[in-house]
């Protein structure tokens, strides 16, 4: 997909959005410097910011013909390259302001998709982005858009009659199916790969973009992940093992969320956003130094409810606690937020504390089991040694004597494995 942002020439950008009775003017400065850092990540620069004020966007035109003629001479005087605004647009919003304006028309969506364009790594982010980047496009399509006909052409693929926009639509039609079926297979071996993982306690790191989880997951595993001060700098996820002290934990670091994510990239980013549906765990993590905590939580949650994740055990993490110089904040926090720990990973202050968070809920898990088995069922020996953690064991002539934690969803198996021998057993609650 070619990139709506020119990052081999700085693209220079006009940022536009609106306040009136349900955003009050500050927070819709807040949403627009929030732009602006999408467009830093995205690698253009933002000329001016021109908020108008409505209770609602204009149908036709998102910020009205007055306001749009005075930008189209801001644009001008700017030479700006692009004007992106801070909603998604219609495509008839779009199709009027690229004709008064003469310039690229973005909107939030299609700027957001941008950047997940260029952070994506692997075959499976790649497609679920470019299957979201067409589905968004399909009916956008302008003088603007590069032709798919230059991917796929040659006899046959223009019909009598045919304008080269049907030709465009009709190709990304095809190329949406094949992506659609791609992704199909890479889910199935994502699923055959976390069979491997589901003995295993799995924890998800998630939270707003931006707020450090990646920096967290490397000082929690002793990794070197990439961490950036910059939006979706983790797209793809990533997993990594984190010995506690009583047990081994999965983590997984996700794509951070947004306010205003696309529906139809919630969608795409199914494979992903599988991570965090499966795990037995979230650590929500997010910014001690915002100012809007309320805010970026309520989006999380949100989010966590649309993919139906919102009911898992979560432990609540305030980071980047040394850039907080007001006590008083982080008092209050610690008010309204009495279950939550509060640390920064980029120092590794209160890294003990969530360890024990962590290892408390995956203990729940687990059970802690002493038995007696004839070495005969060495079937069932070999099982605890590969799905438990084994704490103490001695082998007497024809038994071996064996104490183990064990996840309590593979325990039936190993009691059908039990069946059928002769064996002294005895099940010790769960240590906590």
């Amino acid at each position: 997909m070619k990139s709506l942002i020119d990052k081999a020439n700085t693209e220079k950008v006009i940022l536009v959005g609106i306040y009136g009775a349900d955003t009050h003017r500050l927070k819709a400065e807040e949403y627009i410097d929030e732009l602006e850092m999408l467009v830093m990540t995205a690698g253009g620069v933002t000329l001016d910011k021109i908020l108008q004020n409505r209770d609602k966007p204009d149908p036709s035109t998102y910020i009205g013909k007055g306001k749009l003629s005075e930008l189209a001479g801001v644009a001008k005087a700017h030479n700006a390259d692009s004007i992106i605004f801070d909603d998604d647009l219609s495509p008839t919003q779009a199709r009027n302001i690229e004709k008064a304006t003469k310039s690229k028309i973005i909107d939030r969506s299609g700027l957001i998709l941008d950047i997940f364009a260029s952070r994506a790594q692997t075959a499976a982010a790649k497609t679920q982005v470019e299957l979201a980047q067409l589905e968004y496009l399909l009916p956008r399509l302008t003088r603007y858009w590069t032709h798919l006909s230059r991917q796929k052409g040659g006899i046959g693929t223009k019909g009598p009659g045919e304008t080269q926009i049907e030709t465009d639509r009709r190709l990304i039609g095809k190329r949406i199916a094949v992506l659609k079926e791609k992704l199909e297979k890479l889910d199935r071996q994502r699923i055959t790969q976390r069979k491997g993982r589901q003995d295993t306690v799995r924890a998800a790191l998630v939270g707003y973009t931006n707020v450090g989880k990646s920096s967290l997951l490397n000082r929690l595993t002793q990794t070197n992940v990439l961490a950036e001060n910059k939006l979706f700098a983790t797209l793809d996820s990533t997993i990594r093992k984190f010995e506690t002290q009583n047990t081994t934990v999965l983590l997984s670091d996700t794509v951070g969320f947004i306010r205003k994510l696309p529906h139809h990239l919630v969608n795409s980013f199914k494979s992903t956003l599988d991570e965090i549906r499966e795990a037995d765990m979230l650590i929500h993590v997010m910014d001690a130094s915002s100012e809007s905590v309320a805010e970026y939580k309520a989006v999380v949650d949100d989010t966590l409810k649309g993919i139906e994740a919102e009911d898992k055990p979560q432990v609540l993490v305030f980071n980047k606690i040394d850039l907080v110089d007001d006590a008083d904040k982080i008092a209050g926090l610690k008010r309204e937020y009495p279950e939550a720990v509060f640390l920064s990973a980029q120092r590794g202050i209160g890294l003990s504390e969530l360890e024990n968070k962590i290892e408390a809920l995956a203990m729940r898990d687990y059970k802690k089991m002493d038995m007696i088995i004839p070495l005969t069922n060495f079937k069932a020996v070999s099982f605890i040694h590969d799905n438990s953690e084994v704490i103490f064991k001695k082998y007497h002539e024809e038994v071996v004597e064996i104490v183990f934690l064990i996840k309590k969803s593979v325990i039936p198996r190993l009691e059908n494995m039990l069946k059928t021998s002769d064996i002294n057993s005895n099940t010790i609650a769960a240590e906590s």
